[in-house]
């Protein structure tokens, strides 16, 4: 009688590439907590339990930063050549990278800094017990509204379907919407959803870091 193997690998990618318009430079590398912003994110993808780590950086010098500023942690690095394309291109840039025989990918964004270890361990500790096509996060207080965002984990046969989707989507909506009966969503604190794309969010996020009660 043969022993199992491992299960299929799930990968973390974290997604560097936005242009930041709204912050008004490129965002990737400002400090935060005197670290540059998307190490936070990075941290936390990689404590969450993947079997391999993968960032998708923008062309240039940014781009060159970020590699930098994730030196020490054991990512793959692969260079969305078109981000203003939109955050679809950095998806279908991770899908084409990813190594044959992965059973999904958990993909987060790296302006949300106070994402932690362990929300990852939960997304992906829920899929392998489900092998949902789509395990989503949801935010919000317990008896109040919840908003949507990722991080969002992917099974392979949707990472497969990236390329077919129209531009004009921000994200692979189009694919959860086609499985929506069984997706499976998570919900974790209001506290953790900061996505810090103007200064405004930035200093929001210097002073949460700090203890200090939001203005």
């Amino acid at each position: 009688m043969s022993t199992p193997g491992p299960p299929p690998p799930v990968w973390g990618v974290l997604l560097t590439a936005g242009r930041s318009t709204r912050m008004g430079k490129p965002k990737q590398l400002l400090p935060l907590g005197g670290v540059p912003l998307v190490r936070h994110a990075a941290l936390a993808l990689a404590g969450g339990g993947h079997d391999g780590l993968l960032a998708v950086l923008p062309p240039g010098e940014v781009g060159e930063g970020v590699r930098a500023a994730l030196a020490d942690l054991p990512f793959a690095f692969a260079v969305n050549p078109d981000p203003g394309r939109g955050l679809l291109g950095s998806f279908r840039v991770a899908a084409q990278t990813l190594p044959p025989g992965v059973a999904g990918a958990n993909f987060a964004l790296g302006d949300m800094p106070f994402l932690t270890p362990a929300m990852h361990v939960a997304l992906v500790r829920a899929f392998r017990e489900t092998g949902a096509p789509a395990v989503l996060a949801r935010y919000g207080d317990p008896g109040g509204e919840t908003v949507g965002a990722p991080p969002h984990l992917l099974r392979a046969d949707l990472l497969a379907e990236l390329p077919g989707l129209p531009d004009a989507d921000h994200g692979p909506r189009a694919l959860v919407r086609g499985h929506r009966a069984q997706v499976v969503t998570l919900t974790f604190p209001a506290e953790h959803l900061l996505d810090v794309d103007t200064p405004e969010a930035l200093a929001q996020a210097e002073a949460r870091l700090a203890g200090l009660p939001s203005v």
